[in-house]
């Protein structure tokens, strides 16, 4: 009796197991979730657009997106871009918007990129919006993903950011200036 029960038992746990599909069973190779710089091309946008230093990002089904950088950096471009550790805004075909987490140097000032388009078809240019400003730059330099520096050497040391972000004290200001 024992034995029946026994076979009984094996049989159904053979039968389950068949069931199962193989991927399940670490036999076939799961395929590796795309890097971020393999998602922006499929979006019809250039790799290059997030530095290499990202470490993670989340995707929603909406476009939604969230991109980790594991330190806040810094890449030049035709102008400087500063780039924080966390990036979001919402991803659509040539087009993301939303966009937070991303700013650009112009003179003294560092000014929001709020949105970044390409044209449909492709062309040779990129647009980013800054403000009510919309610039139009060579997509060539965005089509390979630039390494990130840690802060900025030289005369683009010392910006007005600090200086635009309220409260600062008076003489913290003074300072800025005769640096």
């Amino acid at each position: 009796m024992a034995t029946k029960d026994l076979n009984s038992h094996l049989g159904l746990a053979l039968i389950f197991l068949f069931s199962i599909p193989r991927s399940t069973w670490g036999l076939e190779p799961q395929p590796a979730t795309p890097t971020v710089w393999e998602i922006l091309p499929k979006y019809g946008l250039p790799s290059g657009l997030l530095p290499s230093t990202v470490t993670d990002y989340v995707l929603h089904d909406d476009g939604r997106f969230i991109v980790k950088l594991d330190s806040p950096c810094y890449v030049e471009f035709d102008y400087l871009v500063y780039y924080e550790k966390t990036i979001t805004g919402k991803l659509g075909y040539g087009s993301i918007t939303d966009l937070n987490g991303i700013q650009v140097k112009r003179l003294f000032l560092w000014l929001d990129v709020d949105e970044i388009k390409v044209d449909l078809p492709p062309s040779d240019s990129i647009y980013f919006q800054v403000g009510f400003i919309n610039k139009k730059l060579d997509i060539d330099q965005f089509k390979t993903v630039h390494s990130c520096r840690d802060g900025v050497a030289g005369s683009c040391e010392y910006s007005w950011k600090p200086v635009l972000q309220l409260p600062m004290p008076t003489n913290e200001i003074q300072m800025l200036i005769t640096e």
